[in-house]
């Protein structure tokens, strides 16, 4: 009886021992397949972590070579004259400032006397016109003014103030008065011309963007006035 009883104990201290053993071995193949798995999305982490790093530093090389393209086109518009472009003799403009109204020679006036506040040129467009007065100060502080008259086709006019928008120093606004269909002004350098296609546009913008002829260069084209 004893002897049954002493196998029977046996058995299950052997069977308790035996589960034991399986239940180790399952634990230690749930911390294996953990690790397997952690790795596993650490290693996925770490490759997609680099693509986008990668990807980011490809981008940011386009975005480079195209400004670096950008700006020598720019420099290379610069150096070509410009047809039927109308100079005046800087140091003949007034620079005051001035509280009365001012009588310009020129239609839009492309520098003397003016208001003590500039007009907002960071790349602004106007639906109205704005007073000479301001866009004068615009361009001492070395803006390019573009206006247009009723003349200009709807799509030039949508053309410049994209092309506006988007190039800082630079306003445009409508000009009942000039004769010109489009007039690109700054500082003592005036053209017109009948399509935003026209070439001029393009070479007058990057010579004259805060280009040599300004008084003040490099002076706000923010926090000025916007009517």
């Amino acid at each position: 009886m004893g002897s049954a009883k002493n196998r029977a104990s046996a058995d299950r201290q052997a069977r308790i021992e035996e589960m034991r053993r399986a239940e180790r071995a399952r634990e230690r193949r749930g911390r294996i397949i953990a690790i397997v798995a952690s790795t596993a999305v650490v290693a996925g982490l770490v490759g997609f972590g680099s693509y986008l790093f990668i990807k980011e530093q490809d981008k940011q090389k386009a975005e480079d070579a195209k400004v670096q393209a950008d700006a020598k086109a720019r420099e290379k518009a610069a150096k070509r004259p410009i047809a039927d472009e109308q100079t005046w003799d800087a140091k003949k403009l007034g620079r005051d400032h001035v509280a009365k109204p001012v009588s310009y020679p020129m239609t839009p006036p492309v520098g003397g006397d003016h208001d003590q506040a500039w007009m907002n040129c960071n790349g602004d467009v106007y639906k109205e016109p704005i007073p000479d007065k301001h866009a004068v100060h615009s361009l001492e502080h070395g803006a390019v003014w573009v206006t247009y008259n009723e003349k200009a086709a709807p799509a030039d006019v949508k053309k410049l103030a994209k092309e506006v928008s988007e190039t800082p120093y630079t306003l445009m606004s409508p000009h009942h008065e000039q004769e010109g269909t489009i007039t690109l002004s700054a500082w003592g350098k005036q053209v017109s011309v009948d399509s935003a296609d026209d070439p001029r546009v393009e070479t007058f913008l990057a010579k004259y963007v805060l280009g040599e002829q300004t008084p003040e260069k490099g002076a706000a084209c923010t926090g000025g006035v916007t009517q």
